[in-house]
């Protein structure tokens, strides 16, 4: 028989599929390549299954008679390793982000005379609208909790911004641009400190409880689908942390990042211009083997935030640090630094990437904020977390709004630097 290549994500499956597939039957024996998550998250969102389990289902429908996995967007080595008579796919893809794809498609084929054949796209049927559909029904605490670990193994760097309530956990949830790779977004929303006590009026001294804390998650979570990494200070007493490891598990927070000082926690940015106290390597040890013992599943997440080097501890005291947390149980090493360019923290970089037990590595390019996301990922760095900058870009115009209405008396002033009322209401799930 002849042999006929369908490419697919297939994470949600749906009539198109079906037809395309059906039409590819008529052509001969049905080879799906499935494209993986690694795949997949080069151009857009992560599927929300994961690939065993979208190869399950591909294969279990009748005509389809091998499932192989394509691990880039560009057909091309599998066509050329397969050497298919067709190639079957929608007429949707003439367009956008997979243009130069079909073209290359094109161009192999015609090295052995094969053709492609094109399926008029189906009606009525949008897995642009069914995500949507699917982000307003939610996500289980299982799911969310699991996605940080995908991501990870899908994509080599991942993108992170503050919330500090459920209205900023839906604008990162929401936000996009669209380029030539494809789709850009967060891939998840760092629970702060800071920007929770700020948000609430309070010094970030912790000064904020734990159940607070939680009541500002559960708001995000409710209206949110992407994973979250919660920002824990110093994780207070060891046997208290324990118990905020299984509230965030529950809750399905991806991870938590404790710091390694102790006493009263003052921000970091501060560095030695206010008293901070670093703890010694093996009551943090402690806690974080503590930790790791109080959760209840391999997919939750702790993470060590080394502040050596925002102390003036130097290269030597971090890395020792980063491999004896790393031995202790964590699952993740952040370094921080306050200096204005990323010099130190790529030094780090260079040392911690020989570690044998490397972990995933988390920057907070705060300071050094001229620097790229390709210079971090170039350094080896997996998680850039923008720590604050929703917070600090909110408050400039909520006060120059306040100003003005004083200054004129009225609200007409101040109206185009606003959000229409209509925006904001469709904004809010639900509304309509």
């Amino acid at each position: 028989m002849k042999k006929v290549y369908v490419g697919m994500s297939a994470d949600l499956v749906h009539p198109g599929h079906l037809n395309i597939l059906k039409t590819a039957q008529q052509y001969g024996e049905v080879i799906v390549g499935l494209l993986t998550d690694q795949a997949i998250a080069s151009y857009k969102r992560l599927p929300y299954m994961a690939f065993e389990q979208r190869r399950e289902v591909i294969e279990n429908i009748k005509g389809v008679s091998q499932v192989i996995p394509q691990t880039t967007l560009d057909y091309v080595p599998n066509l050329r390793s397969i050497k298919p008579n067709y190639v079957v796919h929608g007429d949707d893809w003439r367009e956008g982000v997979q243009r130069e794809t079909r073209q290359r498609v094109i161009e192999t084929l015609a090295e052995w005379g094969g053709e492609l054949i094109e399926v008029p796209y189906t009606k009525g049927i949008s897995s642009t609208q069914l995500n949507r559909a699917l982000r307003e029904i939610g996500i289980t605490p299982e799911v969310r909790l699991k996605s940080l670990r995908r991501m990870l193994q899908a994509k080599p760097l991942l993108r992170f911004l503050d919330i500090h309530n459920a209205l900023s956990g839906l604008i990162v949830e929401n936000t996009f641009i669209e380029t030539p790779q494809g789709r850009r977004e967060f891939d998840g929303m760092w629970a702060s400190s800071l920007t929770d006590s700020t948000a609430k009026g309070k010094p970030d001294i912790e000064a904020v409880d734990v159940s607070a804390r939680m009541t500002t998650l559960n708001e995000v979570i409710e209206v949110t689908t992407k994973p979250i990494i919660y920002d824990a200070d110093t994780g207070g007493q060891t046997e208290h942390f324990t118990f905020t490891v299984r509230t965030l598990e529950r809750l399905g927070v991806s991870a938590v990042i404790i710091e390694d000082k102790t006493g009263l926690k003052k921000n970091s940015l501060l560095g030695t211009d206010v008293p901070q106290t670093q703890d010694s390597i093996e009551n943090f040890c402690q806690k974080i083997r503590a930790g790791k013992q109080a959760q209840a599943t391999d997919d939750f997440m702790l993470i060590a935030r080394i502040e050596s080097l925002i102390l003036g501890k130097g290269l030597d005291d971090a890395l020792e640090r980063a491999q004896a947390f790393i031995k202790a149980g964590a699952d993740g090493i952040m370094i921080h630094s306050r200096q204005k360019t990323p010099d130190e923290v790529f030094a780090f970089c260079q040392d911690y990437n020989r570690l044998e037990n490397r972990k995933p590595l988390i920057a907070v390019p705060s300071s050094y904020n001229s620097c790229y996301e390709e210079e971090l990922q170039a350094q080896g760095v997996n998680i850039v977390i923008y720590a604050n900058q929703l917070l600090r870009s909110a408050y400039p115009a909520m006060v120059n709004t306040a100003q003005t209405i004083l200054k004129y008396q009225r609200a007409q002033e101040c109206e185009p630097q606003m959000l229409p009322i209509k925006d904001i209401l469709e904004l809010i799930p639900g509304t309509k």
